[in-house]
């Protein structure tokens, strides 16, 4: 089973490990060759491919720094036997993974844990589980569970959900699917049919049919598990992931509630400018300078994810002073001045929370190709101000563009300038700014509104308005009306009546400089990142007709549309 593979190390390929129920999960495992067994020890486990080339390149890196490496396949996936059940079955094959390579020979006895996104929960799942061998985690956007992943506040993450076509069967079916077309799938009525022609899928159908927190996500949940887990951890995510959100909650759950002192102490966070696909771990690297396609960070954001790592379990797994355990626990890029800073908690003690609230919408002047929109500042309105109104159609919605969206081409810090030119989106923007404002934390608008409608969407965007004119989205969220008092109790609206919406806008940290301005969107769709509301009222999972909403938006003084923005002090 041994087999020559470079000078630095050798593998066993295809090995065997024996779980609880003696299903065995296939694992490559590499070890050095520098004679110091035994050795600690660094595990990966995937449902998408042991020998994804970025892996590889980390195992070859991590065994020249005196690291055993085991690379294996989740349950049924690849060449392990056994049938995955989605998330469900990685607490206990990750702890009886740990305890089996704790107890081989040319381990010292210390397991460390990396691998992002999915590979980011099989590190934290088992965590909980406590084996006396796991001693250091380095989850790369991971989650709590995908109750806020795959739904957001009960609205479904529409094409990230469909992302599980994917997984059908024990490999994946890349290359088949992007043949598809895939602008047919997102559109197709009833969305709980969307991957029929794949087969059942059961997942995907359960995450269309399970609108409230229930067994469906909670059985293997940690939101109500952190007291378990006794395992220093270092989050890594950025603004830009769709899982940025899911692991500062992790985060937050493991340092505030982690079994012991220790592990609370130790456990950091480290949110880089970067997006699930575009980042030093990325399918798509940032360039050298840290440039997206609209926007430029610089070399110093680009990081290096082995020398993330290898700081990380020296200290923890070796004892070795590499400064690490001296830093305060949260690192973070600013964006706008484009520099790291060290923090002491998320979010920030000193933050100010500031309301800035939304001014009469202008017509949008698209003959002259231009944004038009209303104003936003920090004073409250005053007596009575018109409502701003739009139409939405479910089957033109605003299309996805930046900000969190999991793609590789549409994700990101994108310039919104064409999204802003369509006649429903609503656009507020202050005066080019005197001086600095930084923005870092979780940001929420309040926005007052009717709707023709029984159900219907109000979203909403941060926005960085260049002096260019570029217009660099930030963070957004959307709101479900149905769901405005919480999943738990849905409540459809009365047609034309005034609610109050308030939408979790997730997370940024911007400084918006002198001269440039802060813009807030409003509008009721953003396709096919969430799934459209089709304004009927109707079961979501099955509803096929789509009706035209006509919405108000209002900001006079007993009305205040507003945004919440954390601003941090110079």
């Amino acid at each position: 089973m041994q087999k020559p593979f470079s000078p630095h190390f050798k593998l066993l390929l295809d090995y065997k490990i024996p779980m609880r129920d003696e299903v065995n999960l296939s694992a490559d495992i590499f070890l050095p060759t520098d004679g110091k067994r035994p050795w600690p020890t660094l595990l990966l486990r995937t449902i998408y491919n042991t020998k994804e080339r970025r892996y590889l390149d980390w195992a070859e890196r991590f065994v020249k720094s005196g690291y055993a490496v085991v690379l294996q396949n989740c349950r049924g996936r690849h060449d392990s036997d056994g049938d995955w059940d989605p998330y469900v079955c990685e607490l206990p094959d990750g702890y009886d993974t740990h305890e089996w390579i704790g107890q081989q020979a040319w381990c010292d006895g210390n397991i460390g844990t990396f691998g992002l996104s999915y590979p980011g929960f099989t590190q934290t799942a088992p965590a909980i589980l406590r084996s006396k061998y796991l001693k250091a985690l380095v989850p790369i956007a991971s989650q709590q569970d995908n109750y806020g992943h795959h739904r957001v506040d009960g609205v479904i993450a529409h094409a990230t959900s469909l992302f599980f076509a994917n997984m059908m069967g024990r490999v994946m079916q890349t290359e088949l699917l992007d043949r598809l077309d895939w602008e047919a799938i997102y559109r197709h009525l009833p969305i709980v049919d969307s991957l029929a022609q794949f087969g059942e899928c059961t997942y995907y159908r359960g995450v269309v049919g399970h609108e409230q927190y229930d067994d469906f996500w909670s059985s293997y949940s940690l939101r109500d598990r952190y007291k378990d887990a006794d395992t220093p951890a270092l989050f890594v995510t950025g603004w830009y992931d769709s899982l940025l959100h899911e692991t500062i909650t992790v985060f937050n759950g493991w340092k505030h509630h982690a079994r012991s002192a220790n592990t609370r102490n130790r456990t950091k966070m480290l949110i880089g400018p970067w997006s699930h696909q575009v980042a030093p771990w990325g399918r798509k690297p940032l360039g050298e300078n840290g440039e997206f396609e609209d926007v430029v960070f610089g070399s110093h954001a680009v990081g290096d994810v082995y020398d993330i790592h290898l700081r990380w379990y020296d200290a923890v797994l070796k004892g070795v002073d590499t400064g690490i355990d001296s830093e305060p626990p949260v690192k973070i890029f600013v964006m706008g001045r484009n520099e790291w800073r060290h923090e002491n908690e998320y979010p920030l003690a000193r933050t100010q929370w500031t309301k800035m609230f939304l001014h009469g919408h202008g017509p949008h002047d698209a003959q002259e190709d231009a944004v038009g929109g209303g104003s936003l500042d920090f004073k409250a309105p005053v007596g009575s101000e018109p409502a701003d109104r739009f139409r939405y159609d479910p089957d033109n919605p605003v299309p996805s563009w930046g900000a969190q969206y999991q793609s590789m081409d549409r994700g990101g810090p994108r310039d919104r300038r064409e999204i802003e030119r369509r006649a429903d989106v609503l656009v507020y923007t202050t005066d080019p700014l005197e001086h600095d404002v930084e923005v870092t934390g979780p940001l929420s608008a309040m926005i007052h509104a009717s709707s023709s409608a029984p159900d219907t969407d109000f979203t909403a965007a941060l926005v960085d308005v260049f002096p260019d004119g570029r217009a660099i989205i930030l963070s957004e969220g959307i709101c479900r009306a149905r769901f405005r008092n919480g999943t738990d109790k849905p409540e459809l609206m009365e047609r034309n009546r005034s609610y109050e919406f308030k939408i979790d806008m997730w997370d940024t940290s911007n400084v918006f400089l002198a001269g440039h301005s802060i813009r807030v969107e409003v509008s009721s769709s953003n396709f096919p990142r969430y799934n459209r509301n089709l304004n009927t009222g109707n079961e979501i999972a099955t509803d096929t007709e789509t009706r035209i909403a006509h919405q108000t938006v209002f900001h006079d003084a007993e009305r205040p549309s507003h945004v919440l923005l954390p601003v941090i002090p110079d």
